[in-house]
């Protein structure tokens, strides 16, 4: 009875996987700099987090760090979001908003100039804004008055269009900031645009629409700003990144890095923008054999290099969410399916641009 009921079983789960197929899913390809982008060799640092008894990591999917290299680690861990404190060797040193009503799914953790916290939480569609000592000094958007995620659309169902509300968000995934300390949110997963806030958190304008023409998005799923005030947005369903300018006019696009699930500027005299085209978690390896690189680039696209290969050991990445760069050379990337955080430390060669 017990070999019928498995015999069965794997009888249904092969007649189920038909209609996935006769979909249209089609396996993305390597991303174009693949093969010209030289590899930049890497460590990651072993046991890098250390964690309190008891407290566990849970999906990585939010890390940052402040001006004193202290991390902060936003995860999925139980029923809600949980973020962590740790200093700069990576001792835990606390948690801050247990219990918080803006936390229920989180996305990205961020820390702007002045060590100030911003969450961003996907399940209430909030960002929460604390000071380095953990209070609250700001909110953006509001939880919905049901509990949790919004259910996904049925197939087939048209998309949320613009002009979408102002001071709402759905499903919001990051934040960043221009020099003048204007807000930028990614917003999202049912929202496909970019929001612009001033400092006070008063809207100024947003762009975007659901599509994959220039100015539409599906599913921008990072943000980062570079000094001169142009947004970098990871346009992961159309896999390529938009740039614009602080007017949020486009001034370019990136579509030879494969997927960005998160983008990351880095600070000092020459930036650097690094990409994810990260192993996603649908656990399809097919894709898998065509992801789970980071790119390195100059601000203007150029391929500077690349490093990282899909996997679960040191060194490997499950799926990468988002990356800090405040060092250059000196990353910590938070990842979904390993539950844990890397720190890396690449070793670049002579600066040698590659073509695209």
């Amino acid at each position: 009875m017990r070999r019928c009921l498995g015999f069965c079983l794997a009888v249904a789960l092969v007649l189920s996987a038909g209609p996935l197929f006769a979909q249209g899913f089609q396996v993305p390809e390597r991303a174009k700099a693949f093969a010209t982008a030289p590899d930049i060799p890497y460590d990651s640092v072993a046991n890098f987090l250390k964690m309190p008894a008891n407290i566990y990591l849970g999906e990585s999917v939010g890390v940052a760090r402040n001006s004193k290299g202290e991390v902060f680690v936003f995860n999925r861990n139980g029923e809600s979001s949980r973020l962590f404190k740790f200093d700069a060797n990576g001792n835990f040193v606390r948690e801050i908003g247990k219990g918080l009503y803006g936390f229920a799914f989180a996305h990205t953790v961020r820390v702007d100039k002045d060590d100030n916290i911003w969450a961003v939480d996907e399940g209430t569609n909030m960002i929460i804004r604390f000071d380095a000592n953990g209070k609250v000094t700001m909110l953006m958007g509001r939880r919905p008055e049901s509990h949790g995620l919004l259910p996904s659309p049925a197939r087939g169902t048209p998309p949320p269009m613009a002009p979408y509300p102002p001071y709402a968000f759905s499903r919001p995934t990051d934040v960043t900031w221009d020099p003048q300390g204007n807000i930028y949110v990614s917003d999202g997963y049912g929202f496909s645009r970019v929001a612009k806030y001033n400092k006070d958190g008063v809207f100024i304008k947003s762009v975007g629409t659901r599509g994959s023409e220039p100015y539409q998005f599906n599913t921008p799923h990072g943000i980062s700003a570079d000094a001169q005030g142009n947004i970098y947005v990871a346009d992961r369903g159309n896999r390529r990144i938009q740039v614009f300018s602080s007017d949020l006019v486009l001034r370019n696009i990136y579509d030879h890095v494969g997927a960005p699930w998160t983008v990351c500027v880095t600070p000092g005299p020459h930036q650097y923008l690094y990409s994810s085209n990260s192993n996603p978690d649908n656990n399809d390896s097919r894709v898998t054999a065509v992801t789970g690189e980071v790119y390195k680039m100059e601000l203007d696209g150029t391929v500077v290099g690349k490093f990282g290969q899909p996997g679960k050991g040191l060194k490997d990445f499950t799926t990468i969410h988002e990356i800090d760069c405040k060092t250059d050379n000196d990353l910590v990337v938070g990842e979904i399916d390993g539950y844990r955080v890397q720190h890396l430390l690449l070793h670049p060669a002579t600066r040698t641009p590659s073509s695209r």
